[in-house]
């Protein structure tokens, strides 16, 4: 296979053969095969061997506010070092569209939401099932299109994708609503990109890059600018595109189902100026600031934990729960310096 024009230039090792990316990998191309598993063997195991010895996941089954249902598959040890590996020497080689903010260096919930503060109007917009959208056909042809011969490119996306098995489904999801249950059964029974695994967020961004591209197309012609954050998208502009607003959610939705995406229309905003703006937890109408909800609510559980020490704040059952609020004090740091170190100084009094 030669590589597409573009990827020339990228610096991904050259692999020709199946006992080549065996080696690379340092493994044997029996176990190669093994964690491929291009036939979906383990998908067709019972309920006791789903996560038993020859399964390469962990499974954990989630009820999303709304009903919805959310799997998350985490890789064992051997598989998770293999895939880390293909993310390091291949998948970071690779460059995204510049108009994604999520799982890049440098980059940041901060930067998604900075291109559209001030402006007249916002429109923010999710997709639903964003890993699990992204089929194995879809990952393997990305590696054909990097230069990797077919048997190859398709061990290297069987390895960074996940067909769950059906039985799974019987034993672990019968506390939820069955029709929700049986769409996710159809859906994860089909290879995907699994939610946990190391390399799913940058494939996910690579095999993004033409609805990126295409939806950056339809935001300048609409006289909006376009950012995305994993699977939430936002466009903003000023006058002319909030006469068209409404229409254009329409037909970026219609990109996204001609791409293989399909839109969540129930979280989608159409936010103007006279209202709050926000974007993945941060308001945009003048500045970059926090929802102060939000803010008030840290803000009070710190003061308790001061006062009534930390264990009494510990509702959720956070397994480390000083870890836990101080990723949410560095976030409104990130966000807000001045109000983060107020948040910071009540942190540091907290008697752990």
């Amino acid at each position: 296979m030669q590589p597409a024009r573009a990827a020339r230039a990228w610096a991904v090792p050259t692999i020709e053969t199946v006992g080549g990316l065996a080696e690379w990998l340092r493994i044997t191309p029996g176990e190669l095969e093994w964690f491929a598993d291009l036939k979906r063997m383990i998908a067709r195991r019972s309920v006791d061997a789903c996560e038993g010895p020859l399964s390469h996941y962990h499974y954990r089954i989630l009820a999303k506010t709304g009903g919805d249902v959310r799997l998350i598959e985490a890789p064992k040890p051997r598989l998770k070092a293999i895939q880390k590996r293909i993310l390091a020497e291949i998948l970071e080689k690779i460059p995204v569209h510049p108009a994604v903010h999520g799982f890049r260096r440098g980059r940041s919930i901060k930067t998604f939401a900075a291109p559209h503060v001030g402006q007249r109007v916002v429109v923010r917009m999710d997709l639903r099932d964003f890993f699990p959208s992204i089929s194995a056909p879809r990952v393997q042809a990305m590696f054909r299109m990097t230069g990797y011969s077919e048997t190859v490119a398709n061990l290297l996306g069987g390895v960074c994708t996940n067909a769950t098995p059906r039985a799974l489904w019987s034993e672990k999801a019968s506390a939820l609503d069955p029709l929700r249950v049986a769409d996710a059964r159809h859906l994860y029974a089909w290879p995907h990109l699994p939610q946990g695994a190391p390399t799913s967020p940058a494939l996910a961004n690579i095999c993004a890059y033409r609805v990126d591209c295409r939806l950056t197309g339809l935001a300048e012609a609409s006289g909006a600018v376009y950012t995305r954050y994993a699977d939430d998208l936002a466009f903003s502009g000023g006058r002319d595109f909030e006469r068209c607003s409404e229409r254009f959610a329409l037909h970026a939705a219609a990109v996204l189902l001609e791409e293989g995406f399909a839109v969540h229309h129930r979280k989608t905003r159409i936010m103007r100026r006279g209202v709050r703006q926000y974007l993945a937890g941060i308001v945009t109408n003048e500045h970059l600031n926090l929802i102060r909800r939000d803010y008030d609510l840290l803000k009070a559980t710190l003061t308790n934990c001061v006062r009534h020490g930390p264990e009494s704040q510990n509702r959720e059952g956070h397994a480390d729960f000083r870890a836990h609020l101080k990723g949410r004090v560095s976030f409104v740091e990130m966000v807000n310096p001045k109000r983060g170190a107020r948040l910071r100084n009540l942190f540091d009094r907290i008697a752990w």
